[in-house]
């Protein structure tokens, strides 16, 4: 009985052994202009009975693995107000058709063959990132090597959602992800795996287009497996592409001038406050800052979630040059002479001539208004003669008469003026002239007063100024290079 059993076995071994070659050989008949068509016998050979909906497997238990490969050719934009990226990839993937074998031998020693997608299985491997449908072309085949592997090359253009920082503008970083994965087999389905080594893949620049305005630092590769209910897991491959901004076109256009303007702002200071030029030349500056900020405004990346530290700075630039055009108003204000100005506070006098002239090491008063050094001839009229004493107590000649005319109302002889007419309208004259000139000096001396002390607290002003600006720009410099060189 043993012996049958064995001897029937090989029966049915010969027989299906004699039907496989009987089909390959009744596939190779072809006649007419197909004849002797070593491609379109294996394409009809690899078609027969084929089911591209089935996963090709023959276990049923056993996994399809699929291996992916990534490789970044150009970054075509950045769209930082709606944070989306939009890069052009060579995307490779690879898998075991275990339903595509044949034996070279018996095709002419033909190895691989080009078969159209359509008519084959295709991983539904997707990436989670997709808005939209980029403008990629269509390739219709794939390779298929005779133990089964598959490989399916082929460019994308890939627009994805991207969580874009943009406070570091124009010295930013950004890292997008690029998430693949089954949509609807789990991991006992379709499992994922790199054709590479993350190593190599990390460090692949060779196709990368590197004139743009964005730099591929690398490409990160890590694999990971989840559940969405603790009971089917989907396996992922997410690969981060890391990107630079180039900032020289930035820096050139926008940071330069503003830089510029700052500086002309500063020299502003060296005109005399006591002139009006300086009020015009801020208000020139402000005006041209302003307009200047309007035509960068288009250049700068607009979002809703934040704003990028150079606009704080043109802001805080717009900040400084309205301070130094209120300075400078405050300035001229003070050393503008006018005839009823009040004198210096005794308690201004001591804060800014004394203490802060000489602990800001700013020049003295008698530096500052040499004519100062000079004390005004006053007690010169007063101590000058007889005839100014007298005027300072000669009677008005409208109070003489009135004395006059009480004397004469008291019955006495009206009293004789020593003085002669004439002599006393000169002397009155000599008297309004010294009042003048009394009145003139002291308004002067009360101008050269407000002059100091508007001199010295534009020194100090301007070196207050000067202190945050710099302070302002080295902070700004410092991050940026550590941004630009981390």
């Amino acid at each position: 009985m043993r012996c049958s059993a064995l001897w029937a076995s090989l029966g049915l071994l010969v027989v299906l052994g004699g039907a496989r070659a009987g089909t390959v050989k009744k596939l190779g008949n072809n006649t007419g202009r197909f004849a002797n068509a070593t491609l379109v016998r294996l394409s009809e050979f690899l078609s027969a009975g084929y089911k591209k909906g089935v996963r090709p497997v023959r276990d049923w238990r056993q996994s399809t693995m699929v291996a992916i490969d990534l490789m970044v050719y150009s970054i075509l934009n950045v769209d930082e107000k709606n944070q989306v990226l939009t890069t052009y990839i060579w995307y490779r993937q690879e898998w075991i058709d275990e339903f595509l074998v044949w034996n070279p031998e018996d095709f002419d020693e033909v190895k691989q063959v080009s078969i159209p997608t359509a008519n084959l299985w295709v991983p539904d491997i997707l990436i989670n990132e997709f808005v939209d449908v980029g403008k990629s072309p269509d390739i219709p085949y794939v390779y298929v090597g005779h133990n089964g592997l598959v490989r399916n090359y082929k460019p994308i253009q890939v627009v994805t959602a991207c969580t874009l920082n943009i406070y570091n503008f124009p010295f930013d970083l950004q890292n997008c992800s690029l998430t693949f994965q089954s949509w609807l087999h789990t991991i006992n389905d379709i499992n994922i795996t790199l054709m590479r080594s993350p190593e190599n893949l990390k460090e692949d620049k060779s196709l990368f287009m590197n004139q743009g305005e964005w730099e591929l630092l690398h490409v990160l590769s890590k694999y990971k497996s989840f559940s969405l209910d603790n009971s089917d897991y989907y396996a992922e491959m997410k690969f981060n592409v890391v990107i630079r901004r180039r900032p020289l076109f930035y820096t050139v256009n926008l940071l330069l001038p503003s830089i510029f303007l700052m500086v002309m702002d500063i020299v502003g200071f060296y005109l005399p406050p006591d002139s009006g030029e300086r009020v015009s030349f801020k208000i020139t500056l402000l005006l041209g800052y302003s307009v200047f900020l309007i035509i960068v405004s288009d250049t700068l990346p607009a979002t809703a979630i934040g704003t990028p530290l150079i606009g704080v700075y043109f802001v805080v630039c717009m900040a400084l040059l309205v301070i130094s055009l209120t300075e400078t108003v405050v300035i001229v204000r003070l050393v503008h002479k006018q005839d009823l100005q009040r004198r210096v506070p005794p308690w201004l006098r001591r804060l800014l001539l004394e203490r802060a002239a000489s602990l800001f090491c700013v020049r003295s008063k008698h530096t500052l208004c040499p004519v100062l050094a000079h004390e005004p001839q006053v007690d010169i009229y007063k101590e000058s003669s007889t005839g100014a004493a007298r005027c300072s107590h000669h009677p008005h000649p409208q109070g003489g008469r009135g004395e006059r005319g009480l004397g004469l109302g008291l019955g006495l002889p009206p009293a004789r003026d020593p003085t002669p007419p004439v002599m006393e309208n000169i002397l009155q004259e000599i008297c309004s002239i010294r009042l003048f000139l009394e009145r003139r000096d002291e308004c002067r001396d009360i101008a050269k007063e407000w002059l100091q002390v508007g001199y010295v607290l534009d020194v100090l002003l301007f070196r207050v100024y000067l202190l945050a600006v710099l302070a302002y720009s080295i902070t700004l410099g410092t991050l940026w290079s550590v941004w630009q060189y981390a």
